[in-house]
């Protein structure tokens, strides 16, 4: 699992031939070398635990309350659907595959290590979605049109993400809340592009939704 947010170093180069601390041959005193290498190894340090410091931070929002979980669906080969696409028939659906499977079931143990048993479920309508939905095993699944894919039809876009904004707003947020749908709904709605069971905290308490952090799953 790793979580978006990791601080990076810039550092620059001292010219040669600068005055101040360089010695006359031009090499630095010992005292300032090993000031420098203990600097690095610091910052070198604080890179390497920032992903969990990040995680933290995702796992501790979410379970504060005003928060939810944009979840697209785990892994299913391919781009959109095939032709002769029905919804409700997972026959004519891009599906999970079995890595689909275990991965959405990673992600359910993910929560339930945090100490989330259970969560408030909605799924889009496709067949992926509300299977990943389902394999997390973190309660009852409710289907929500909202979170339907407008892959194929973008003129559909702009309302639909409106209305999904609205019903957000109208959610009571004092317990987890995980909305699993599809790249594109969630491009729309936050700006994010996700990977397959890449999960999106969003901050939902003012009138528009604000990326706190994203964890990416494998």
């Amino acid at each position: 699992m790793t979580a978006r947010g990791t601080e990076y170093l810039r550092s620059g180069r001292a010219r040669s031939g600068s005055a101040g601390l360089m010695g006359v041959s031009g090499v630095r005193p010992r005292w300032l070398r090993q000031g420098l290498v203990s600097l690095l190894l610091a910052c070198s340090a604080a890179l390497l635990a920032s992903p969990a410091l990040a995680q933290d931070r995702f796992w501790s929002a979410l379970r504060q309350g005003g928060h939810l979980v944009l979840m697209r669906h785990a892994l299913a080969p391919g781009t959109g659907d095939p032709a002769g696409f029905r919804l409700g028939d997972c026959s004519t659906q891009r599906n999970l595959d079995a890595r689909g499977r275990e991965q959405a079931r990673r992600i359910g143990e993910l929560f339930r290590a945090q100490g989330i048993a259970s969560a408030r479920l909605y799924s889009s309508q496709w067949c992926r979605c509300v299977e990943s939905a389902e394999e997390m095993a973190l309660g009852e699944v409710t289907a929500l049109p909202l979170l339907n894919s407008f892959f194929r039809d973008r003129s559909t876009a702009a309302q639909q993400t409106e209305q999904l904004r609205q019903w957000i707003q109208s959610q009571p947020l004092d317990q987890p809340l995980v909305l699993v749908t599809h790249q594109v709904n969630i491009t729309a709605l936050t700006g994010v592009f996700p990977s397959s069971g890449e999960l999106v905290l969003i901050d939902a308490r003012g009138e528009q939704p604000v990326v706190v952090a994203t964890l990416e799953t494998r």
